[in-house]
């Protein structure tokens, strides 16, 4: 993968990458300071506990998702922010279909390998 997205992404010209367990992205920018990701997720769908050194912020578009970050449980909608500090421990669970999008500071390269994100399932 290129190590810098074009300037202008369209989404509607891009297939979903299925990432298994009711979720599926988009990458909507990045270059090796800050990635933009769309992820779409199935109702019940999971996002397992996990960390990373990463500094996340994400905006729900649509749905309704519960999340916990470092013990703290808060039901989120659409139009809602959410911050994760680097190496929290955190989780989603999807209530209602949904849409994120996630922003990380510095860039995911483990995203960008093409490997299976394991707090996702496998890649199908």
């Amino acid at each position: 993968m290129e190590r810098f997205s074009k300037k202008y992404i369209s989404t509607k010209d891009m297939e979903w990458e299925v990432l298994g367990g009711g979720v599926s992205r988009k990458f909507l920018g990045y270059d090796n300071q800050i990635m933009m990701v769309k992820v779409k997720f199935d109702k019940g769908a999971l996002g397992a506990p996990h960390q990373h050194f990463h500094t996340q912020a994400t905006f729900c578009v649509s749905g309704k998702f519960e999340f916990e970050i470092d013990g703290e449980k808060k039901i989120v909608e659409a139009g809602d922010g959410v911050y994760i500090e680097p190496n929290l421990w955190h989780s989603a669970v999807c209530l209602e279909e949904g849409i994120l999008i996630d922003t990380f500071s510095p860039v995911r390269e483990d995203f960008l390998t093409g490997g299976a994100v394991s707090y996702f399932g496998d890649k199908e």
